[in-house]
């Protein structure tokens, strides 16, 4: 394959973002890393579909770590760190695909619509635990609501209840509800609206929207440089897994914890084999709400950074917070499950644990104020940490694609912010949970044909070869063949699979909520786009079909971006497989 420039090739050329910086502390990128295991949704996901898993459960994702996420991040963390670019600009390893960074800008604006969701409903909490009494507690549930709940349904009133029901029944099961629950439905406004019921705004729900979109502007405003922004994350993951364990630690003693943690770590066959099939879906989540956050990521790192090492970190420090959060969500359930009368006669409806009916749970502890803000507070960092993350890679891409924005950043920034604070008003209605659900389900999908297409442009499009030859110059160290063979084999399999899987869970979800616009927007949209941006980068190309679809897969201007790298980098490669010489390109930014 031979290399060309922008010039020989017609195209602008890529002139690097010079004042783009770098991680203040090489860790940073770890931390950042760490950060998009708190995807909050992915435990809401797993939490329905596979929610007996346990401890062993997780063990498959130890053995899918080895085989296809670390393989994945090296090739992420590749692009992101031999370009120096964010997830557009990277694809000058093959501009035939450059429209994956593209489509995954528009995912990742999409996919952070829904994920505000997250970040609002622990604010809302947060709020009205300032007040006196707690409106969810059972003390403060009556002033306001006759609903049935943990509260005012006792067992004998449960079996007085059916006993007037079940005359001519040998058997009806009693639904009581937790009052968080009953308390956040009634700001959406939901409790009996069919689906197909027209939209109803939660005027609520949007105060504490533009809330949090106004926190995340101050955020920008105030740690927008990427020494600053490191440094900002590193502090707000640490500060909230310390949370998470305060946490994890006080629930111990709620009624049933310890029997909820021994279920966790019990060994069970059918929790490996849930978890062959969960943590196929889970693995995908270690990139992000968004697609290509880590090459953007790996971008500010320094060109011999050993992502080898580091991406080994990530992927052990990401289980360690999965299993504990899925400690935490089971002792929640389990307190639950304590309450319930064991001839099954009634059944305590948990929506989202974690989120919803874990509040209850803490109205129940001594000072359940403080431990109501100190949870919630955890859960308000860890969504705030992957919007910001997100955001911020979506900003660099920007920026490090379209020169013409780098003069703007401060107007792009504050623009792109405000545009999405009015588009998630489209969530504070009463169909904005349905929404999240589809949305969530649909990115899977997206995600696993995104990391397919990656694979078949590095590996097999650039070729083994050429990636095998530049990795190691990056690292400075050699890189096996047996891991590009896991790359190029392996690891697709498991995509497939992955694939496969997320189909069918989107299409119970579609199932259950006719929304075909979110399967337009999350999968036919990186189907059609993909192609046919490669197709308009043929058509700028001259000579036959042949020679047009060569010269659209062909390197362009792929080189490092610092001087002296960029100068061994030539030597490397040889003028043989080079058309130009790679430091004349950039001539004038020396």
């Amino acid at each position: 394959m031979v290399y060309e420039t922008s010039y020989e090739s017609g195209r602008k050329p890529f002139k690097p973002d010079l004042h783009r910086g770098k991680w203040e502390k090489p860790t940073d990128y770890i931390y950042a890393c760490f950060g998009l295991a708190l995807k909050l949704d992915s435990f809401v996901v797993s939490y329905w579909f596979f929610f007996d898993m346990g401890l062993f459960g997780i063990l498959p994702y130890y053995i899918y770590m080895a085989l296809y996420l670390v393989p994945i991040l090296v090739i992420h963390s590749f692009m992101g760190q031999f370009s120096s670019s964010g997830f557009i600009s990277a694809f000058r390893v093959s501009p035939f695909f450059k429209g994956m960074g593209y489509v995954s800008l528009a995912l990742s604006l999409a996919t952070l619509l829904y994920y505000s969701l997250f970040a609002f409903v622990p604010l809302i909490f947060i709020m009205h635990s300032l007040r006196p009494t707690l409106p969810w507690s059972c003390e403060g549930i009556s002033s306001w609501s006759n609903e049935s709940t943990i509260c005012n349904m006792t067992n004998t009133q449960v079996h007085t209840l059916l006993d007037s029901r079940n005359k001519w029944e040998t058997f009806e099961m009693t639904i009581v509800r937790a009052p968080s629950v009953i308390f956040f439905k009634k700001y959406y406004e939901v409790t009996s609206q069919p689906v197909d019921e027209s939209y109803i705004l939660s005027w609520h729900i949007v105060g504490f929207s533009f809330a949090i979109w106004a926190l995340i502007t101050f955020i920008f405003y105030n740690f927008s440089e990427t020494a600053k922004f490191g440094k900002l994350v590193r502090y707000m993951v640490v500060s909230t897994l310390v949370l998470l364990v305060v946490c994890f630690i006080r629930f111990l003693f709620l009624p049933g914890a310890w029997d909820g943690l021994t279920h966790f770590v019990k060994p069970r066959a059918d929790s490996m084999v849930n978890g062959t099939r969960a943590m196929l879906i889970i693995v995908l989540q270690a990139f992000g709400s968004g697609w290509g956050t880590v090459i953007a990521l790996s971008s500010f790192n320094n060109f011999k950074t050993n992502v080898m090492k580091y991406n080994w970190i990530i992927a052990f420090g990401q289980t360690l917070v999965y299993i504990l959060f899925g400690m935490v969500t089971y002792m929640l359930d389990n307190y639950f499950k304590t309450i319930e009368p064991k001839d099954f006669s009634s059944y305590v409806l948990k929506n989202w644990v974690s989120y919803l009916s874990g509040a209850s749970a803490l109205s129940t502890l001594e000072w359940p104020n403080m431990w109501t803000i100190i949870y919630f507070t955890m859960m308000l960092m860890a969504s705030l940490i992957v919007m910001i993350t997100q955001l911020f890679t979506v900003f660099t891409s920007l920026f490090d694609e379209f020169e013409v924005l780098r003069m703007y950043k401060k107007k792009v920034i504050y623009g792109v912010l405000g545009l999405l604070s009015v588009f998630s008003v489209l969530l504070c209605s009463n169909h904005g949970v349905r929404h999240l659900t589809a949305l969530s389900a649909d990115s899977l999908i997206s995600h696993s044909v995104m990391h397919l297409l990656l694979l078949l442009a590095v590996l097999w499009v650039y070729g083994r070869e050429r990636f095998q030859r530049d990795i190691e110059f990056m690292l400075g160290q050699p890189f096996a063949s047996w891991k590009v063979f896991i790359l190029r084999f392996i690891a697709p399999l498991f995509l497939l699979n992955s694939l496969l899987i997320s189909i069918i869970v989107s299409s119970f979800e579609h199932l259950l909520f006719s929304m075909a616009i979110y399967i337009s927007l999350f999968v036919l949209l990186p189907v059609l786009c993909i192609p046919g941006y490669g197709v308009y980068i043929m058509c700028k190309n001259t000579g036959g079909f042949c020679n047009r679809f060569r010269r659209a897969c062909r390197p362009n201007d792929w080189y490092p971006v610092e001087m002296e790298d960029r100068q061994k980098y030539e030597e490397v490669v040889g003028n043989a497989d080079i058309t130009h010489q790679l430091y004349e390109v950039t001539e004038e930014v020396n």
